[in-house]
């Protein structure tokens, strides 16, 4: 049992406050009530996970967070009269007993009732009385209510129950089709008069009863109210809000997102790192913001040594002569493929027009692993410039080089052995080499800056590698700081006035606080930190597909394939996009921008993330989690089916594809 308690703490903390629920007397009530009590036996263990669970008579429990949101919505207060209909197996009912004066709770399944009343009479809670009824009708009887919540979705808002509240009273129903509703708040102001509120998507099972369905699924006569207009579902409020895109070519593409061009920084997202319409349209994006905008910083999740021999090349610098050619690293068609060498090949273009070369657009890495390439770099820097500090850096390096190639191996070995000393010599390297700045950067900023964030880049790998191991949050907050971290030093070395564009996957540049990492796994990512960083001048924008193909893995440092992308979810943000019938849009989830539809989409629902790796046969459990879509992203871009991106390379060689990149080789 006191495991259970700690779960139950945890949801209150994780699932209730985290999102949002703010009442105290709600999260106290959802604190106190064992739900373990009210779900069936042999599934205690799911009791506090996120979910609504299966209980007798094909019915279910609400999932926590929607019966907290529910009954702080109804605003319920001490001494208030509560109608709960759908009492199911009375868990909401306790809930609300422990905040009211008196609920009176009703259900249509004798059977479910007489359970309930028995759970509710063994914990005692007195202020609760259950009847069996059917519940559109209410209780005239006992009426009026200051709050009624109902646990069912209707056609259209019971009538009998509108007339049963108290002026100032609230309602609070779901309403729509049998498949998903949206959750209504409806307070009464006067005798005559209701205010209406639409509180977002949810689905519950269906309102059976004279002001409800028909137990064949078809809508009561009695619920035909006059004047009464039906609700858009939630796919067609998308479509509505839905902006088409034209093709990647056309200026009218990049001119689309003009609206975040004020910005410090886009972020720009991706819901695979193998899909080639994702590609073209961050091309597209950003090429119009450098052009039109004076946006000077391509920042990518690459790692920061392959990128700076690209930004070699993009930006006309001669090229490092003991450098490796770039991006042989698993996954090499993530940045060695068609999409990006028409970018850089377009950057190298417009750059060359521009005299000054911090006026050029660069390219820079913002991942850290690899830790062999850094260490190069740092050490070729330091021989052109200083050959003693050079001597004194392949000393403190050295305790690394067994594990350059295959850095990973650096994390097991130091959970067995004391290398404490590895992450101390990096450490002052880095240090080292940030003090002597001033003296370095005299002869080349930019070559300063790429040898000061290769010493960072060891410095923080040192440290990823060696707890990657211990598992748990710590490795993915450590690299996602360091990203955002590169970021900030880019921004700084490159002036107040510099902007960026990032490109990462969507769940490195979606908020993460808005997702399943932040509030579950206690993660969190680059778009977090750029809101907390820079406000309103950070965009977030995602990605999302359907269906198509992609170019993945299917273990880590496997064989690219082309692999077949199933069709979305029925029960996901991306089967509710492609329901919308646009194959291809933006849309705009700012705040003061089609905010009913944002309330909407808040609702939390499942999200598809592939990355590297895809594996459709555990594709819910490997390519899933829930996300808030509305609060996740600033904008969201759309297309419906997609292809698989074309790598270079002559292991990946076809028709009319270069075997080489356009750079570095």
């Amino acid at each position: 049992m006191a495991d259970l308690a700690e779960q139950r703490d945890r949801m209150v903390d994780v699932q209730l406050a985290r999102r949002g629920i703010r009442d105290e007397a709600v999260l106290a009530a959802m604190r106190e009530v064992p739900r373990e009590r009210f779900v069936p036996e042999g599934m205690e263990e799911f009791a506090y996970e996120d979910a609504p669970l299966p209980i007798e008579e094909g019915q279910t429990i609400s999932q926590p967070y929607i019966v907290a949101e529910m009954i702080e919505a109804a605003e319920v207060g001490a001494d208030d009269r509560v109608l709960e209909v759908g009492a199911g197996s009375g868990y909401a009912a306790a809930v609300i007993s422990r905040i009211a004066g008196h609920v009176f709770a009703i259900e249509r399944h004798e059977a479910l009732g007489q359970a309930a009343r028995e759970r509710l009479e063994a914990l005692e809670y007195r202020n609760v009385e259950l009847r069996i009824g059917d519940g559109t009708l209410g209780l005239p009887d006992q009426a009026p209510f200051d709050a009624i919540l109902v646990s069912a979705g209707g056609p259209e808002v019971p009538r009998a129950l509108k007339e049963q509240l108290k002026v100032g009273g609230v309602l609070v129903v779901p309403v729509g089709d049998a498949g998903e509703q949206s959750l209504c708040k409806i307070t009464r102001t006067s005798t005559g008069s209701y205010a209406e509120e639409d509180l977002g998507t949810v689905r519950f099972v269906p309102l059976i009863g004279a002001q409800g369905w028909s137990e064949d699924g078809r809508r009561s006569a009695a619920n035909h109210l006059p004047g009464v207009t039906r609700k858009l579902s939630l796919p067609e409020m998308i479509g509505q809000a839905a902006e088409p895109l034209p093709d990647f070519d056309d200026p009218a593409f990049g001119a689309l997102f003009d609206r975040f061009a004020d910005r410090r920084v886009v972020l720009l997202g991706e819901a695979s790192h193998g899909t080639a319409e994702f590609y073209r349209a961050r091309a597209a994006i950003t090429r119009h913001l450098i052009e039109h905008h004076g946006f000077t910083i391509v920042a990518v999740e690459a790692d920061w040594p392959d990128a700076e021999a690209v930004d070699r090349y993009v930006r006309h610098r001669p090229r490092r002569t003991s450098a490796e050619p770039p991006f042989q690293r698993f996954p090499t068609w993530m940045w060695r493929n068609t999409e990006i060498a028409v970018l850089t090949e377009w950057m190298r273009g417009h750059n060359e027009a521009i005299a000054d070369m911090d006026r050029r657009a660069g390219f820079y890495g913002l991942d850290m692993y690899n830790m062999r390439g850094s260490i190069a770099a740092v050490l070729d820097y330091l021989d052109r410039v200083d050959p003693d500090a050079a001597a004194t850096a392949r000393e403190r390096y050295g305790c690394l080089t067994p594990w350059q190639k295959d850095p990973a191996t650096y994390g097991r070995s130091a959970l067995r052995r004391g290398y404490a000393e590895c992450e101390s010599a990096v450490i002052e390297q880095c240090r080292a080499l940030l003090a002597r700045q001033a003296d370095y950067a005299k002869a080349n900023g930019d070559s300063f800056l790429d040898a000061a964030q290769n010493a960072r880049l060891v410095a923080s790998a040192e440290r990823y590698y060696r707890i990657m191991y211990y598992g748990g949050a710590e490795s993915w907050n450590l690299r996602d700081t360091h990203m955002f971290e590169t970021l900030e030093n880019i921004l700084e070395a490159k002036g107040r006035d510099a902007r960026a564009i990032v490109w990462a996957h969507n769940s490195h540049i979606g908020d993460a606080r808005h997702t399943d990492m932040g509030a579950v796994r206690d993660e969190l990512n680059i778009g977090q930190l750029c809101r907390q960083r820079f406000g309103r001048a950070a965009a977030l924008i995602g990605f999302g597909t359907h269906s198509g193909t992609v170019a993945a893995a299917t273990d880590w440092d496997g064989d690219m394939e082309v692999k077949r992308v199933l069709p979305s979810r029925r029960d996901s943000y991306e089967r509710l996009c492609h329901d919308a019938g646009k194959p291809r849009f933006l849309l705009d989830l700012s705040p003061g921008k089609h905010d009913a539809l944002r309330r909407r989409l808040a609702e939390p629902c499942l999200e598809r993330f592939i990355g590297v790796i895809y594996r459709p046969d555990t594709e819910l459990w490997s390519h899933y989690s829930q996300a808030v879509l509305s609060e996740q992203f600033d904008a969201y871009v759309w297309f419906d089916e997609t292809e698989a991106l074309t790598p270079l390379g002559t292991e990946h060689h076809g028709p009319g594809v270069p075997d080489t990149y356009p750079f570095g080789e």
